[in-house]
């Protein structure tokens, strides 16, 4: 997973387009994680690259492919940091 952020090629620059991969195994002591067992966050310059990379990148899909038998649940959540929206 974390090879990504330089195998991840853009089409029009010919050069990697993800800003940053971070992540690692749970180690929390709450017990909240649902059956998850490891988080990653991928970090982009823009949603273009990020629509890129979730609906055209070959190496990303091939990633999908070669890890899928082995994970048993997976969730995404997409943000931008720093934008909040509080309801009452």
């Amino acid at each position: 997973m974390l090879g990504l952020q330089k195998s991840c090629i853009h089409p029009t620059t010919g050069a990697p387009y993800i800003k940053s991969i971070i992540g690692g195994k749970d180690n929390s002591p709450e017990g909240l994680q649902e059956g998850l067992s490891h988080a990653f966050i991928v970090q982009f310059a823009s949603n273009e690259d990020r629509d890129y990379y979730v609906n055209q990148d070959p190496t990303h899909d091939a990633f999908k492919k070669a890890a899928g038998p082995f994970i048993e649940q997976a969730v995404v959540v997409d943000f931008q940091d720093g934008a909040f929206m509080w309801t009452e």
